[in-house]
């Protein structure tokens, strides 16, 4: 587990400037074994959504970076892609923009005897989000207890 979390806080690293200069966002990095192989997905984003072409110039660039800093030396995949329309939450801007939307999120504690909520974003602000819930209750919750969150695409009927 360690490991894991040193690879992605290493490839985050390497991969922030490059983001920024091709003018694309970081939404996410997962390192996992899968199907009896490691997998590096990052998640990239812009105004616009991003394109094949985007995740191709990324994933050339950052392979290139992540070998030449022999970050992980051992068989890997690295998959680029974006983050779909269930998109993963995990700064204050990605909550800021998420406002009136829909969103599942789970705590790391408990809040009122729950961890699992679903419900539409109404705020964010001093560190705490607002949730209109199912039962249209607004639940104030605190940013940094939440473990992970994802918008929830809402299909037009």
């Amino acid at each position: 587990m360690l490991e894991t979390k040193r690879i992605v806080n290493e490839v985050s690293h390497l991969a922030e400037p490059l983001l920024n200069e091709l003018g694309l966002e970081m939404v996410d990095i997962e390192f996992q074994f899968e199907r009896g192989r490691w997998i590096l997905r990052v998640f990239i984003d812009r105004q616009g959504g991003v394109t094949v072409d985007d995740c191709a110039d990324v994933s050339r660039e950052l392979g290139d970076l992540i070998e030449a800093e022999n970050i992980i030396d051992y068989p890997h995949a690295l998959e680029i892609s974006s983050p779909g329309l269930n998109r993963p939450l995990k700064k204050e801007s990605d909550f800021m923009r998420s406002i009136g939307k829909m969103v599942k999120l789970k705590m790391s504690i408990p809040i009122n005897r729950r961890r699992n909520f679903t419900g539409r974003l109404a705020n964010v602000r001093e560190g705490m989000i607002s949730l209109l819930v199912d039962d249209n209750n607004l639940v104030e919750l605190p940013l940094k207890e939440i473990d992970k969150a994802r918008l929830r695409y809402e299909f037009d009927n």
